[in-house]
């Protein structure tokens, strides 16, 4: 009888039985493992493994060239939305009272004004304008460069230098072909013969009384504009020069509309934009 048992590596046990008064019983081990002679190469022949380089680590950079950069992306980020969305402006005067702050030796409003509005639509009458005042306005004084104006507009906002005086923030109270004149028996101004709703105006607590002039028809593509601070306010009735209607400023002078008081924090709020010939609609 004999008995074969496999395991893993394949191995054969075979014992013989013994017959008779025989030799003792002789067993024989075989296995199919091949020995390490019989492989191309020994295990000592084979490749090293592979060695990884390892890179040198970046040194950092300078705490101050990180703050160059940072400065130079934050200038260009200004210098894009100023020019492209939207500005801050600085109120020089007390000329929109008392819906805006405006004063020597004050902390004077600062407001967002937005230029994307009117790349689709013209101002219309009610809307806070900031522009570009004409010769007339600026008494020929031509305005910064973009690179000063720019800096000037960032200083004054820190208070720490003053507006360019070339801009002018005022509202929009008639347009092109409409004609302007004051005043009815009740002091209210008329366009087009019909007299204006102007909740914002203040007259320090006075009476309803403002300076007359005369009647003028409003040029093509320009807008006749006047202070909130009605008599106290160098508006379109005080450029007029050489003729009335020379008062009026150009549409394309327009940088944008006033949206928002961002500074001081107390101010926060929306600019309004009632509309004085149709009653806010």
């Amino acid at each position: 009888m004999s008995h074969r048992v496999n395991d893993d590596s394949s191995s054969t046990w075979e014992t013989t039985p013994p017959s008779g008064d025989g030799p003792e019983p002789t067993s024989r081990f075989s296995t199919s493992s091949t020995p390490a002679s019989s492989y191309g190469s020994s295990y000592e022949d084979e490749d090293p493994a592979p060695r990884f380089s390892k890179k040198k680590a970046k040194k950092k950079q300078p705490f101050w060239k990180e703050l160059l950069v940072i400065f130079s992306v934050a200038l260009l980020l200004t210098v894009v939305i100023q020019t492209f969305v939207a500005r801050v402006f600085v109120i020089p005067s007390a000329s929109m009272e008392t819906t805006l702050h405006g004063c020597t030796g004050c902390v004077n409003d600062k407001v967002l004004v937005e230029k994307i509005t009117y790349l689709f639509a013209d101002p219309r009458p009610g809307d806070v304008v900031v522009f570009r005042g004409p010769p007339n306005w600026t008494g020929g004084k031509e305005p910064p460069d973009f690179f000063v104006g720019t800096l000037q507009d960032l200083g004054s906002m820190v208070n720490l230098s003053e507006p360019s005086g070339t801009d002018f923030i005022k509202r929009v109270i008639a347009v092109g072909g409409q004609t302007v004149e004051c005043c009815d028996d009740q002091g209210r101004v008329l366009v087009d013969g019909k007299p204006l709703d102007e909740p914002y105006l203040n007259f320090g607590g006075g009476p309803r009384q403002q300076d007359s002039f005369e009647k003028v028809t409003v040029p093509a593509g320009k807008l006749w504009v006047m202070g909130d601070n009605r008599n106290n306010s160098a508006d379109s009735r005080k450029h007029g020069d050489p003729t009335p209607a020379d008062g009026a400023i150009p549409v394309e002078n327009v940088v944008g509309k006033a949206r928002v008081i961002v500074i001081p924090v107390g101010r926060w709020g929306s600019i309004s934009d009632y509309n004085p010939q149709t009653g806010g609609k």
